[in-house]
């Protein structure tokens, strides 16, 4: 993969109800993950972004879009925009009550007509392990140098994300525990199959 060239990918974002109207959160990306990135004439190309990708990655003053262009919706020097690495992943909470552009967003957020974040950042160093028998490529993000953006997607990257309301947060909570349970599953047959995950 070419170097210091802006790069996109798709995760959950949820909004929230009540008493933090006008807020959304969720993960711009997660960490020791694999998932597959892309399928070409039967070859897998998987992805995986490393726990301590984003230590010492330029995270200044990341804007929040949707489908990463178009009006700003939210923006770190304003403090509408939080960006948060957890254990999880990138955390992404925003206020989305600053603009009519912004409210429209949440309310199509709230509604589950948007239902996923992507990000766009820049590689600084990654690893790319092949099995030639699996026809499999797994690509290791080791360092991010840079994070763009956080956007609302209408399209994304990755199919197998959520959206929850506030008050349905904890059923979107065990789903995603079944999904965390097939995801190492995935990464342990990828490292069984003589892929480093």
């Amino acid at each position: 993969m070419p170097k210091n060239e802006a790069e996109y990918r798709a995760m959950p974002v949820m909004s929230g109800d009540g008493e933090e109207e006008n807020r959304v959160r969720g993960y711009a990306t997660t960490f020791n993950d694999p998932y597959l990135l892309y399928e070409y004439d039967g070859e897998k190309m998987y992805e995986i972004v490393d726990r301590n990708a984003l230590e010492g990655a330029d995270m200044s003053d990341v804007i929040m879009q949707y489908d990463h262009h178009g009006k700003v919706l939210a923006r770190q020097s304003n403090g509408t925009l939080t960006l948060t690495p957890e254990e999880k992943g990138l955390m992404v909470s925003a206020d989305l009550s600053k603009s009519q552009a912004a409210r429209d967003m949440y309310e199509e957020i709230k509604n589950g007509l948007v239902t996923r974040m992507s990000w766009a950042f820049v590689v600084a160093e990654d690893r790319v392990d092949h099995d030639r028998e699996a026809r499999t490529y797994t690509r290791t993000i080791l360092r991010v140098k840079k994070i763009y953006d956080v956007s609302a997607v209408s399209i994304p990257a990755n199919p197998d994300t959520y959206i929850a309301a506030r008050a349905a947060i904890d059923g979107a909570i065990e789903a995603e525990r079944r999904r965390d349970l097939e995801r190492e599953k995935l990464r342990l047959k990828l490292k069984i199959g003589g892929i480093k995950a």
